[in-house]
């Protein structure tokens, strides 16, 4: 499969399968399709067959060009340029990227059956919150349910359970969630201090993740998070008119001047490393570049700012009549961090950090996050579920700390959901960045976790793109 695209000036031709990418100019960009096609139709398909000498085939190379010359099939360029056009793109096809072939289908069956570990778990510390944030989709901290504090006894019973499944698995990934962690930060740094006296006993290494608004955040709870959490996300949508009126207190007021120098420090105090300032877009804010680029000016240097998933009928709701503006403020986006790394003040975003150097494993690229059987959200009572997004849908209540997993059909069905479970993601280029997207948001939308969220992944598919085009500029520089 190939996907072709232009992006600030640049041709790009994405070989799926390989992942190869290509920067190629206007002759090859228009060639390749015309070639692909010219291929299936002689050999029956465009891709390598298993086994085949990789070399360029130069009667091959003539039969092409005789038959787009002849049919006018590609115009504007001169001979000579078609010519080693056809010689660069068989060339290309020899040496297996680009054309090639699927060599992940084969393994699905094998990947379906094979042994799992928990090597994560989102604690939800605190079923409570300060803020009354308009789209929140844990119902005010509550998830649809009631207000709770995690104790120590079950947030302990969680870790324990954490070590007994994790297999030979060191480095274990523990998030503080809420609601607003902070509500129970003594239960917080508890649990952290038993994480570390049971770490040497079992080999393994918590790494400790705690989000917050940051309202309640001091300077005492700053320094024990830099001493013993690997990363901290810190909640603000960017713009002031934006977090204010979408993240507001209990009694309206706004948060955006309390919480903008606590972040800074943050940032600072962890050298613009192991941290996101992170937000989310609405309907209320298509314009989000605005919000990035406010966030870059504030100083910080890892940034997130996502789509809101929302239910159709809510008032913020993305629609799919928003894409075409959401699309061109990433494209803008990519564009002002390229003018900010020329100036000397780079930043990361979130959505556009890529490697197409080696990428995820196997695994990762097939089924994503992992969710439900390799990561579990736990509720304040110790239930788990899939992920932290099904807590208060009691149909995926997949056990408890207490008595482990009484539910193991559902962690089978989640650990068979991967791009190849997914119909959507057959002709789809994203498939091995994004996994198939969020098996939450396929639910909640069409009631299948083994579906995919429309809205989502066409934001996805643009924000590859993007991330594509500036790892193609990097190159050049």
């Amino acid at each position: 499969m190939i996907h072709m695209f232009k992006n600030n000036g640049y041709d790009i031709v994405l070989d799926v399968n390989s992942g190869s990418v290509h920067v190629v100019d206007d002759v090859v960009y228009d060639l390749i399709p015309v070639v692909e096609k010219l291929l299936v139709d002689k050999l029956g398909t465009a891709e390598i067959p298993s086994g085949q000498e990789h070399t360029t085939d130069e009667a091959l190379s003539k039969e092409l060009f005789d038959q787009i010359i002849n049919g006018n099939l590609v115009n504007g360029y001169d001979k000579k340029d078609i010519s080693e056009g056809i010689d660069e793109i068989l060339e290309l096809r020899s040496n297996e990227v680009l054309y090639t072939d699927d060599v992940y289908e084969e393994y699905v069956e094998e990947f379906n059956n094979r042994e799992t570990v928990v090597k994560a778990l989102c604690l939800n510390i605190a079923h409570d919150c300060n803020l009354r944030c308009k789209y929140c989709f844990a119902d005010e901290g509550e998830y649809h349910g009631r207000k709770a504090l995690m104790s120590f006894e079950v947030g302990k019973a969680a870790l324990d359970f954490l070590v007994a499944n994790s297999g030979s698995r060191r480095n274990l990934e523990v998030d503080f969630f809420g609601g607003e962690p902070l509500l129970n930060w003594n239960v917080v740094k508890q649990l952290v201090e038993y994480g570390r006296s049971i770490e040497k006993e079992h080999n393994k290494n918590f790494r400790f993740t705690i989000t917050t608004n940051g309202t309640l955040l001091t300077d005492e709870i700053l320094e024990y998070v830099n001493k013993e959490m690997g990363n901290i996300v810190l909640s603000i949508d960017g713009r002031k008119e934006v977090t204010d009126f979408m993240r507001p207190r209990r009694g309206g007021q706004g948060i955006y001047d309390d919480i903008v120098p606590k972040f800074q420090k943050v940032a600072e105090s962890r050298h613009q490393m192991r941290y996101y300032v992170r937000g989310t877009f609405t309907h209320n804010n298509l314009d989000f570049c605005e919000d990035v680029k406010l966030l870059a000016d504030l100083g910080f240097k890892q940034i997130s700012v996502e789509p809101v998933v929302a239910k159709p009928e809510d008032w913020y709701a993305l629609t799919e009549e928003d894409l075409p503006k959401l699309k061109e403020q990433y494209d803008e986006l990519a564009k002002f961090m390229l003018q900010r790394k020329k100036e000397g003040k780079p930043f990361n975003f979130f959505h556009f950090n890529i490697d197409l150097s080696g990428g995820p494993c196997v695994a990762k690229r097939l089924s994503g996050c992992g969710s439900g059987c390799e990561y579990l959200g736990v509720t304040p009572w110790g239930d788990f579920y899939p992920c932290h997004q099904f807590v208060g849908n009691e149909d995926f209540i997949m056990g408890n700390v207490f008595e482990g997993i009484t539910r193991p059909d559902i962690r089978e069905e989640f650990k068979k959901s991967n791009v190849y479970s997914r119909p959507e993601c057959a002709k789809c280029f994203a498939r091995y960045y994004c996994s198939g997207g969020c098996a939450a948001n396929a639910y909640n939308f069409n009631g299948d976790i083994n579906s995919t969220y429309k809205i989502g992944c066409e934001l996805q598919r643009k924000r590859i793109e993007c991330a594509i085009m500036l790892k193609a500029a990097e190159a050049e520089e």
